[in-house]
């Protein structure tokens, strides 16, 4: 009996006990070498939000210990910088990646995917076709080429891959018997670049990959793209930047034509926000990024509507709002630009000096269009207190409306008029007076500006 009692005993032990913290040890076993890989997508045009996102991707991919990154590209390409910044990454990620081409590795794509430890690619899918284009998709001039050929190059010979093939992406020039012999740029199919060494296998899907790779016993985690990723990518896009710079000056050249809070200052500070929020919390724009911006909008607007004539002040104005723009597009670690490359820096360069030569347009044409249309005029007081309605204004006596006189110095819209002999302060009643010019008095405002028009 006692031997039964015993025996039961031992049975209870093992199930309630040893049996589970042996179960317990296996898993952890399991687990421990179990190879963790990371999953990264990439499943649209290479922008600096994918690059963005990627980063965030590599880092989490270090924090959770990854074993190894697989990356499911299936993209037409993008922007040369942001491409360059993911390849960067790949070839200085001390953890392994591998890329299965999912269709397409076009263009930016195809510099992606030849910086990768491996490539696996889908049965019919292609990679190459890297000729930098412009938003036509018309061929850049030879220096970009140039350019891009010699990071194809480079890339494809840190992988261990023949770079002329990689350079035959680019230029069409590029003469390689049997692979590259038609006069045009390479595009290969899976088949082909697994024949000369640019895909390491053919698979149907990531699962597929895995398993080529001799993986058995893995676990997979994947980046998952939050909707503050995504509102960011889009607002860091610099065809949205330029848009958001464009706001920007426009809304406050309006506000500043028409004194008093409305719609046009509401929309300057707006895409303020927008343009300088994602790139501050980005770590891209820096905080005497964003105060030269701020200075030389402010100089600007002294400039224009304080001081006349155009000098010193507009000029460095200008340039200081130009750098700050700039800078703040770039990933620089204060004054240290050593990590941006060129192409990065004429990127930015070129978005900003875009949008301010279309602010500038956009002043010209309006201040005699738009700032005279009832739409816009209903946004703004318009309101003149005249002698006649009993109005008095004691340091502008006599000057009543109706007077006509010659613009003293350029008016934009402030500045100088000559009334009877007295040279008077006044602001052009809409866009801008140059010198010289037969004026009339519409207006009075406050108690040292008159309001004139231009007589034609």
């Amino acid at each position: 009996m006692t031997r039964i009692s015993t025996g039961l005993k031992f049975v209870f032990l093992w199930l309630t006990v040893l049996c589970p913290l042996l179960v317990c040890a296996q898993r952890d076993t399991l687990s421990k070498n179990s190879t963790r890989i990371y999953q990264i997508n990439i499943q649209s045009e290479i922008t600096p939000g994918i690059a963005r996102q990627v980063t965030k991707a590599l880092a989490e991919a270090k924090i959770k210990k990854a074993d190894r990154i697989l990356i499911h590209m299936n993209t037409y390409g993008g922007l040369l910088d942001a491409a360059d910044s993911i390849r960067t990454q790949m070839l200085n990620s001390k953890i392994p990646v591998t890329v299965f081409v999912d269709n397409n590795a076009a263009s930016a794509g195809a510099l992606i995917a030849i910086a990768c430890n491996k490539i696996y690619m889908r049965a019919g899918a292609s990679i190459g076709a890297a000729t930098v284009v412009n938003e036509k998709a018309e061929a850049m001039p030879d220096k970009y080429q140039s350019y891009m050929r010699s990071m194809m190059r480079s890339t494809a010979q840190a992988r261990g891959r023949n770079p002329i093939i990689a350079e035959a992406m680019v230029d069409p020039r590029t003469y390689i018997e049997g692979v590259n012999d038609s006069g045009k740029v390479l595009t290969m199919t899976s088949t082909e670049a697994q024949k000369h060494g640019y895909c390491d296998g053919i698979a149907e899907s990531v699962k597929e990959v895995i398993s080529a790779e001799g993986i058995t016993n893995y676990t997979l985690s994947e980046y998952e793209v939050s909707w503050i990723d995504k509102l960011i990518g889009f607002l860091i896009n610099p065809a949205v930047s330029g848009v958001l710079i464009l706001v920007m000056l426009g809304g406050l050249y309006f506000e500043l034509q028409h004194p008093g809070i409305g719609f046009p200052l509401f929309a300057s500070i707006t895409a303020a926000l927008l343009y300088f929020a994602p790139l501050y919390i980005e770590g891209l724009a820096e905080n005497w990024e964003v105060l030269i911006s701020i200075t030389g909008l402010i100089l600007i607007i002294l400039e224009i509507f304080v001081i006349p004539g155009f000098g010193v002040i507009g000029i460095s104005g200008i340039l200081l709002l130009l750098f700050g723009l700039t800078t703040s597009m770039l990933n620089n670690r204060g004054f240290d630009f050593s990590g941006v490359s060129v192409q990065q820096t004429f990127s930015a360069l070129a978005v900003v000096l875009i949008s301010m030569v279309g602010a500038l347009t956009l002043f010209i044409f309006s201040s005699k269009v738009f700032s005279n249309s009832p739409a816009f005029k209903k946004m703004v007081l318009h309101e003149s207190m005249h002698s006649s309605h009993g109005f008095k204004v004691t340091s502008l006596d006599p000057i009543i409306i109706g007077e006509k006189g010659i613009s003293h110095s350029t008016l934009r819209p402030s500045g100088k008029v000559e009334i009877n002999g007295r040279i008077l302060s006044a602001t052009a009643e809409s866009g801008f007076i140059d010198a010289g010019k037969p004026v009339e008095v519409t207006g009075l405002q406050s108690s040292a500006m008159v309001v004139v028009k231009e007589l034609i």
